[in-house]
Parts: structure tokens; C-alpha cells; sequence
């Protein structure tokens, strides 16, 4: 559903995911203007469920934005679909473009665009990822437990994420994949009982749409259940990089900092879940956002209530005429 667009809004939201969302949900419920601009490509599309999330699990990711937006919309927020490709300073706030051309005013921006995964250059990965091909052993390792799970070697949290899928299966294979390792770890995986294959993976065995293995650079194959890969996470940058933030490097990627109440070092620029926190969950990105949605809402407050207080003082100081 596309609304209507209005040409100003005390706070607007790039990104319509759940720290999107419930910071919008937030500042509509404290009678703020707001909308959620959202261009409609979540990160966790290719999951069927999302998981760890108290009083939503196993919920479809589509079904629980859906419940996100109506709830937003019910406290008077609106939800536009459309992609923001500019945002500058103007005056006290800012002017807000979308790709189609529509532009609307802003007095605070609040960002929440979220990140993209990176994955190897294997063939086969990209089709199955959020499937059987996995990441993160809090959103699927409970699907895949006792099972055989592959952990290729993409960086250096590679060793810690072999570990924790070990936690979940007694048969873990790790595709060290031409990553070094140090002998200290070559002691941790031996001692978990977790088999090391030197070989480089060149693609992905798949047979009736499930995967059943890895190819490797000799021709052989390796069966398994399910592959998980650490991809390499980086912030959605295009907007951000205009207003003059820039981004920081981290172990699993590239994010932009903030302060942890959201504020940036530029003014009336906000920033929740993954854009600033690579590692947040769809509970704590959702926690980020309420929590930034109040602190924006004080912001206003405060700046309000700056100006009355001028203005009262600037009439206690006018003589009264007859």
C-alpha cells in the first residue's frame, strides 16, 4: 500500500524494517508527525520464519512488517513505499528525495536501512541462502540440530561461528576454504570433535530443492545438511554517506557509529538496528528503534521547549502600552 506523501513531518524514517517501525510506532504514540519510508527489500526476505523474538516466534518475516505497519497506522504514523536517494539540510531540518521525485521536510531523520549480506563468490550460494544455506546459529541452528552442518571459513569470526554450530550438532565439518587459522584454534576444533577440510569449495550438490552437499576443487563431494557462511555485513550506505556520515570497520563488516541513543555526529540524524549494530537481532533491532524513537521525541521536546521559554522571556521583557 503507497500513501499519499505529505510535504512535512516532525520525523522521518528511512526504512521499514522492525527497528523502522517501532521507532516510528514510538514517536506516533508521543502525537509526533511521522512517516516510514520503506523501499521494500528486508534483509531476512529469503527466511520463512523469524525466530527468538518473545510472543512472535516462528512468525513469517512479511506477516510480522504487516502487523508492524497496521500497528504504526493505527496511532496516526503513515507507511509510504518509495526509496529516499537524497536527504539535505535545510534551514532547521532537512528536505527528504525519493527516486520517483517526491520530496517531503523533515525535522529529524531517523535511519534504519539495515545492512546486505555479502556472501562468497561460490555458485549455487546466493539461491539457497536463508534456507539451508545459513548464517547465524540463534535464527536457524534450532532447525538444523543433530544434523550435518558445514561452516565454511569466510573471515575471522569463522572459527567462533564453527564453535557455536557445534553447540547445536555432534557432526560439524569446517571448509577452512584458504583461511588461516592459528593453532590455537586448530586445538579448539580438534578438541570439539570438529573435522577440517583444506580444500576450497567451488559450488553447492542440490538435489529435489534441498542441498545435499558441497563440491570441492578435486571433484569430490562432501554431504551435507546444511552450509553456514559468515558473510561479510555492510551497512546500506548511499544516504548516509550524502549527509556526511562515514562508516567504521568492524570483524564482520562495515556499520556507521552512533551514540547509544541513536544521535550521530550530525544534527537531527538518527540511526537504529543493523545500520549502526551489525549484530543486532530482530528483537534487539526492534528495541533499538523504540528506544531511539523516545530519545528523538525528547530531542523535540527539548527543543520546543527552548523556544517557548525565548518567547516567553521576550514578552516579559516588552513594555505594556496603554
Amino acid at each position: 500500500m503507497t500513501e499519499k506523501l505529505n510535504s512535512s513531518y516532525e520525523v522521518v524514517v528511512v526504512g521499514g524494517g522492525p527497528a523502522g517501525l517501532n521507532g516510528a510506532l514510538m514517536l506516533a504514540r508521543s502525537r509526533r508527525s511521522v512517516v516510514v519510508i520503506d523501499a521494500g527489500a528486508p534483509r531476512n526476505a529469503p527466511a520463512d520464519r523469524v525466530h527468538g523474538l518473545l510472543g512472535r516466534e516462528n512468525t513469517p518475516p512479511g506477516e510480522l512488517l504487516a502487523r508492524g505497519r497496521e500497528e504504526v497506522r493505527s496511532y496516526g504514523g503513515q507507511v509510504v513505499s518509495g526509496e529516499v536517494v537524497d536527504a539535505r539540510p535545510d534551514g532547521d531540518g532537512f528536505v527528504v528525495t525519493l527516486a520517483d521525485g517526491r520530496t517531503t521536510r523533515a525535522r529529524r531523520l531517523l535511519v534504519t536501512t539495515g545492512l546486505v549480506d555479502e556472501l562468497p563468490d561460490i555458485t549455487g550460494l546466493r539461491e539457497r541462502w536463508g534456507r539451508d544455506v545459513l548464517h547465524c546459529p540463534y535464527c536457524h541452528g534450532w532447525e538444523v540440530r543433530d544434523r550435518a552442518i558445514g561452516v565454511l571459513g569466510t573471515g575471522p569470526m569463522s572459527v567462533h561461528q564453527v564453535l557455536m554450530f557445534r553447540q547445536l550438532s555432534p557432526e560439524v565439518t569446517f571448509f577452512r576454504n584458504g583461511l588461516e587459522i592459528s593453532s590455537e584454534d586448530e586445538l579448539r576444533l580438534r578438541a570439539r570433535d570438529i573435522t577440517v577440510v583444506n580444500r576450497e569449495v567451488t559450488g553447492l550438490d542440490v538435489a529435489d530443492d534441498h542441498l545435499t552437499g558441497v563440491r570441492l576443487a578435486d571433484g569430490t563431494s562432501v554431504a551435507l545438511d546444511a552450509l553456514a557462511v559468515g558473510t561479510r555485513m555492510v551497512a546500506r550506505s548511499g544516504l548516509l554517506d550524502r549527509l556526511g556520515l562515514r562508516p567504521e570497520q568492524h570483524p564482520m563488516g562495515e556499520f556507521y557509529p552512533s551514540e547509544p541513543t541513536g544521535r550521530t555526529s550530525v544534527p537531527g540524524v538518527w540511526l537504529a538496528g543493523n545500520v549502526t549494530d551489525l549484530s543486532a537481532f530482530v528483537g534487539g533491532a526492534a528495541s533499538a528503534g523504540a528506544f531511539t524513537g523516545a530519545q528523538i521525541n525528547a530531542d523535540l521536546i527539548a527543543e520546543e521547549t527552548e523556544r517557548t521559554v525565548a518567547r516567553y522571556r521576550a514578552e516579559e521583557l516588552t513594555p505594556a502600552t496603554d
